[in-house]
């Protein structure tokens, strides 16, 4: 497996909640930072939250408060809940993770990630 596969999207509507796994390729290691990310549509992809190599996240100044980044080692799997969900949510999410990146943004890791998946697709009524 050599991209990441994600999950869990839907259609809801404002206000409720969406809960997204991902499946990271198998060489992604604890050097690695790893984060979600969105392309709302007609829009640029967008990073929303990560997880840095300390362990330590950050979150896009939309996504505070309302998401939240976790991930397990155990099955090298990363994880988004989405609360309060609001129509400016709706997108196309994915994940990524690259290696060699402490301390570094979004866009480090989408000038590098190469091998995206197919994505999840998140709708959100009003």
């Amino acid at each position: 497996q050599g991209r990441p596969v994600e999950s869990g999207g839907g259609s809801v509507q404002a206000g409720g909640s969406l809960r997204l796994p991902c499946v990271l390729p198998v060489y992604t290691d604890s050097t690695h930072c790893m984060g979600w990310f969105r392309q709302p549509p007609g829009k640029e992809r967008e990073g929303v939250a990560m997880i840095d190599t300390d362990g330590s996240m950050t979150y896009a100044e939309s996504a505070k408060g309302r998401f939240t980044i976790s991930k397990d080692s155990t099955k090298n799997s990363l994880h988004l809940q989405m609360n309060n969900l609001s129509p400016e949510d709706t997108a196309m999410y994915y994940c990524a993770a690259v290696p060699n990146c402490y301390q570094q943004n979004y866009q480090f890791i989408l000038d590098r990630f190469l091998s995206w998946g197919q994505g999840t697709q998140v709708t959100v009524s009003a």
